[in-house]
């Protein structure tokens, strides 16, 4: 792919630079199946034509659009290859702007971007100190999964960094959002802004994702041949009847016994090891002490 900059519509400049697009991220979601109940075995799907009823091969397959009278056009690869857009085959700058003028809602997934070859070096490494530099960020347009795209460059370390953006017009607006007319105390208000600074510091770098540590938990046990022993949890007090200074103070005074305990490095079992603690009756019942203890607050270090 080419990474371009200068727009053919307002500037006769035009510098290419070569490129590799390389994701930024990955998925560390724990996947399922869907089996039957009765036996446990897989539910698989086919593609099937309904007009001959035949399976087809994935190279069988292309895409087709449905017209408002039903009739299908099918559209090929070479198609999208051949469309008439600068863009097709290249991610297009188009402008130059201040970081603080993109709006969150609109970042979408992540890309980097890396020379992909030697010539490319210098120009890629002057745009990656442009844009640093000059504290800003490059709009561009480029496309990907069968539709153009809006894109968002920044630096990153010594990379390039390549986010997809959403559409002006795919942003709904906020004010169809309901909004209360609720009247807060300044006393509240300041308990809130208490809490806030009181949990003010924690990195992102320090979280982590305990919904799937549980889960994992909860599969060791069923391999293991035991359950996990529920979590309890009280019933949430009626919302009527909640003393909303109350719950901010409480909220500040537990926030700030849990920073005042020693911090402990939860360590993220790998798959292999996921496997030796299913093998064991004792991985059944260190998960089972796990999960009990989950509701407990904890902080990595």
């Amino acid at each position: 792919m080419l990474l371009t900059c200068g727009y053919s519509g307002t500037s006769s400049v035009n510098t290419t630079i070569p490129i590799k697009v390389v994701p930024a991220t990955e998925s560390h979601d724990i996947s399922f199946r869907q089996i039957h109940t009765a036996d446990g075995g897989r539910v698989r799907y086919r593609k099937v034509c309904e007009l001959d009823g035949r399976q087809l091969r994935q190279d069988e397959i292309v895409r087709g659009y449905e017209t408002a009278t039903g009739t299908l056009i099918p559209v090929t690869d070479e198609d999208l290859d051949n469309l008439p857009l600068p863009t097709a085959k290249a991610i297009e700058i188009v402008s130059f702007v201040p970081a603080a003028s993109i709006d969150p809602i609109q970042i979408g997934a992540s890309y980097y971007l890396a020379a992909s070859e030697q010539i490319a070096a210098k120009p890629y490494e002057l745009l990656r100190q442009a844009l640093e530099r000059s504290s800003k960020v490059a709009v561009a347009k480029f496309a990907m999964r069968d539709r153009e795209r809006l894109g968002l460059l920044r630096v990153k370390g010594k990379v390039i960094v390549l986010h997809s953006l959403r559409w002006p017009d795919e942003i709904r607006s906020a004010s169809q959002v309901p909004v209360p007319d609720t009247a807060v105390s300044e006393d509240e208000v300041d308990a809130a802004v208490r809490l806030a600074e009181t949990l003010t510091g924690r990195s992102v770098e320090e979280m982590r994702d305990e919904y799937r540590d549980a889960l994992e938990e909860v599969i060791a046990a069923k391999s293991a041949g035991t359950t996990p022993a529920p979590v309890g949890s009280s019933a949430p007090a009626p919302a009527e009847v909640v003393d909303l200074m109350a719950m901010l103070e409480k909220s500040v005074q537990d926030a700030k016994a849990t920073r005042s305990e020693p911090g402990t490095v939860h360590q993220l079992p790998d798959k292999k090891t996921a496997s030796k603690k299913a093998g064991s009756a004792a991985a059944g019942k260190t998960a089972a002490k796990k999960t009990a203890a989950k509701g407990k607050p904890r902080r990595s270090a």
